[in-house]
């Protein structure tokens, strides 16, 4: 039954950050176009730098906020007695969530089930991420060259 729990658990808490980072794209996507919307003709110009900056810097925030979701799960869960404190919590989770996964600290409970989720997890939306600033530099790409093309 405790394995039950632990996947409506992680399905649970899987879903609301696969819904966090689609309204966090959908919400750049939106920033990006009434932002940035004109480009300059000039190649690689400040403007464009700056917007891969700060679509860096809200996706890392973005990563932070979800992986902070799970932390917030582990060190409220009773059954998970390895994180006295939510600093704790939040260090496990940001190497879970990026699968670095150093194992100086683990899950020992019947909980432990949860910190693979949490992995899969990372490496969907760490995907999600790569792939969005990858079209983020293909828009820079397009608006910036494209007289070259024509």
């Amino acid at each position: 039954m405790a394995i039950l729990i632990n996947i409506i658990i992680g399905l649970i808490v899987i879903g609301v950050t696969v819904i966090i980072q689609g309204y966090g794209t959908k919400f750049w996507l939106n920033h990006i176009e009434n932002t940035y919307g004109k480009l300059s003709d000039e190649k690689f110009n400040k403007k464009s730098v700056k917007l891969l900056i700060l679509t860096s810097f809200f996706l890392l925030l973005l990563h932070f906020v979800e992986s902070g979701i799970w932390a917030i799960t582990f060190y409220s869960l009773p059954g998970i007695t390895e994180f006295e404190t939510l600093e704790k919590a939040t260090y496990f989770s940001l190497v879970t969530f990026t699968t670095l996964g150093y194992g100086e600290i683990t899950i020992s409970s019947t909980n432990r089930i949860l910190a693979g989720f949490e992995a899969i997890n990372g490496i969907l939306l760490i995907g999600w991420s790569t792939a969005f600033m990858f079209s983020v530099v293909q828009y820079i790409w397009k608006r910036e060259f494209k007289k070259e093309d024509q």
